[in-house]
């Protein structure tokens, strides 16, 4: 029974210099610098096999929401404190995939017409980004700014560290909502596009 309540105080106290060595970390916590990139971006074409809407084709947007961690690392008494000091984001598109379908021949006018309207819906895409910049750096800033340094013991343990604070950003509820935005102003942009769309350039290829 003794050396069970001395292991457990052992624990005790030593979870006690953690917490210290934790707290002391907060006052190395600076405003994290957030640089946000956007992708080159690629588009191709594609004749369906499958039946598809004569009217217009199909646009595939990959978005990329990728996200890179600079640490500031400051040595401590018992190991380190591991902070976010720069977040590198890249967000937008990487390539487009139009799909047609193939009653339509390759460079014909029915084809570049129904070409024409699919570029319409990648600008919608690539304009999603472009507005909403003031946005997504806020949102961006928000959740890293709100994320604490970290204390490992071992310097080992610092790219786990990292690693930390990156998922901890990812899973932010603010850069969650970010995203959703985003995809959100994507099918609102995109439903403006069909909306006002008359097809008239489809049509002249037909009279």
């Amino acid at each position: 029974m003794y050396r069970f309540f001395h292991f457990l105080a052992i624990i005790i106290a030593s979870s006690a210099v953690f917490s210290a060595n934790a707290n002391e970390c907060t006052s190395y916590k600076i405003q994290p610098k957030i640089v946000i990139n956007t992708p080159t971006w690629t588009r191709s074409v594609i004749m369906s096999r499958a039946p598809m809407n004569l009217l217009h084709g199909n646009v595939a947007a990959t978005m990329i929401n990728d996200y890179e961690v600079v640490a500031d690392v400051i040595p401590v008494d018992d190991g380190y404190c591991v902070g976010l000091k720069e977040i590198n984001a890249t967000i937008g598109y990487s390539d487009f995939l139009i799909k047609i379908d193939n009653r339509h021949t390759p460079k014909s006018c029915s084809y570049n017409a129904i070409v024409n309207h699919e570029d319409k819906h990648i600008a919608a895409y690539l304009s999603v980004v472009e507005d909403n910049s003031k946005e997504i750096h806020e949102a961006l800033y928000s959740a890293a700014n709100s994320i604490m340094p970290v204390f490992v013991k071992k310097q080992s343990d610092i790219n786990d560290a990292i690693e930390k604070l990156n998922d901890e950003l990812q899973s932010h509820p603010d850069t969650i909502l970010m995203v959703q935005k985003l995809h959100a102003a994507e099918e609102i942009n995109n439903k403006a596009i069909d909306q006002h769309e008359d097809y008239s350039e489809l049509k002249k290829c037909i009279e």
